[in-house]
């Protein structure tokens, strides 16, 4: 039986307002999505045209393709903790105005450098999304479609990916390049900036108000908009300092963020880089705008993955989900490096052919995006939303999302030079070993959230007791 006084909410059907907090609360994660495809397909503009003011070398390509990851860690550490102290409400907006900046900016950028100051601030509003709007969703949803509602609001990365692919396609075939990426850059600005009045007008959640801010009547208030009563009236909520949470969370914060760096330095790695790793399989293509389409192909099987997570979301559970997805990932990755010949040339190792055909290894490669995105890359956002108490959700999942930024730097900055010295096979080996890594660290670290209310979960409230992993 679920004593949470909150039931109201939690046993709720699905209604329209929640596919309105969904739609409000997606649209930062379409352009996150769009930003980490685009930025692939822009570097390949620039490195196929040398255009004056954005030539690259290796250093700056690394700058430049993890500028917005670098400054998202920032972001989801402060609005984390801001939307603990001050509330959701009031920073929900800030992040997408700040996100619709960065991106339309970097459209009108002189030069390399202003690029990089541009998407520096996109990333700070990308970054600030995280925490803010996965928490949004979970404390508003009901539990029997919680993690259902959550999966949805990042499954519009999906959708992102595959605007992004065809924006970057169209633009590559059809303009001259210098207007091209800019157009790229420029497009990602819009769905963000749909959302910002709408997020300013969601109201603050009832457990927030409740639970963090003691008003019970804006509890009340916030809880009618989704049709819902409260039953408030012997709420009592035990209180800790930051120290105690870490003393409590800190096994659990283990094990959503850890997992989410490990996922990270494979997503990221293998996506921003899309473009040289399908050319190692499949060839050299003949054009920018064919390199951009290829590149594009795992990021489409990834779409199909997305929606099978949220479809199974709450019926499987969020830990099979995310323990499945690691445990495919290292299959795949192992043997798509088993079936490749790599010669050793004075300019590294490369690939000179497979021990199968190239298009069905090809295949298995992309078939890693599906399980990337039904598993590690779906769960990691939902898990940090529901496992922590409402007076430290957004910092928890802040954090758990910084941790995998962090991850996601690392990768983007250092794939070129790994990609160089150490080759795709080798680095394809070393992200099979890191997702044994992340499925074990799931297993020891991580609990089930499936059917159960927020409060029965963290046993923030006196007289509930916390339900083990």
């Amino acid at each position: 039986m679920n004593r949470s006084p909150f039931s109201g909410i939690d046993s709720l059907k699905l209604t329209f307002n929640h596919i309105k907090i969904w739609y409000t609360s997606g649209m930062g994660f379409f352009t996150d999505a769009y930003d980490l495809f685009i930025i692939g397909a822009i570097i390949d503009i620039f490195k196929a045209y040398n255009l004056p003011g954005f030539q690259l070398n290796s250093f700056y390509e690394g700058i430049l393709a993890s500028s917005a990851i670098i400054t998202a860690v920032l972001g989801q550490i402060i609005f984390g903790i801001l939307g603990d102290k001050i509330g959701r409400k009031k920073v929900y907006g800030v992040e997408a105005s700040l996100l619709s900046a960065g991106a339309f900016l970097s459209a009108f950028s002189p030069n390399l450098l202003w690029l990089i100051i541009f998407r520096m601030i996109m990333g700070v509003g990308i970054g600030g999304d995280y925490p803010i709007s996965a928490t949004i969703m979970s404390e508003y949803a009901n539990v029997k479609d919680r993690g259902k509602l959550i999966a949805l609001v990042f499954a519009n990365q999906g959708i992102g990916t595959l605007v992004a692919v065809a924006v970057g396609a169209i633009s590559a075939y059809t303009l001259p390049p210098d207007i091209a990426w800019r157009v790229m850059a420029g497009v990602g600005a819009i769905p963000a900036a749909t959302v910002i009045y709408l997020r300013r007008k969601v109201p603050e959640t009832p457990r927030y108000a409740a639970l963090v801010k003691g008003d019970l009547k804006e509890a009340e208030k916030s809880a009618s908009f989704l049709g819902a009563k409260l039953n408030l009236s012997k709420i009592e909520v035990k209180k800790m300092s930051f120290s105690e949470f870490l003393d409590k969370y800190w096994k659990l914060l283990i094990g959503t963020a850890g997992t989410w760096l490990i996922l990270d330095m494979a997503y990221y790695g293998t996506g921003i880089y899309s473009g040289p790793i399908v050319s190692s399989i499949l060839g050299q293509p003949s054009s920018v705008g064919q390199e951009i389409v290829f590149a594009g192909i795992p990021f489409m099987v990834g779409f199909f993955g997305y929606f099978t997570a949220v479809a199974l979301m709450d019926k499987l559970g969020r830990k099979v989900i995310q323990i499945q997805g690691f445990v495919m990932m290292a299959i795949i990755y192992l043997i798509v490096s088993a079936v490749m010949i790599v010669t050793y040339t004075s300019k590294g190792p490369k690939v000179s052919g497979f021990l199968i055909p190239a298009e069905a290894a090809f295949v298995l490669y992309a078939l890693s995006f599906f399980f990337i995105d039904f598993g590690p890359n779906t769960t990691t956002f939902v898990i940090p939303a529901e496992v922590y108490p409402t007076s430290y959700r957004t910092t928890g999942h802040g954090i758990s999302a910084a941790a995998g930024k962090v991850g996601a730097a690392i990768t983007t900055y250092l794939f070129p030079t790994l990609l160089t010295i150490m080759g795709l096979k080798e680095l394809l080996i070393m992200l099979s070993l890191l997702s044994i890594l992340g499925a074990v660290i799931t297993i020891v670290f991580v609990k089930e959230p499936k059917m159960k209310s927020l409060e029965e979960l963290t046993g923030e409230l006196k007289g509930e007791e916390e339900e083990k992993a």
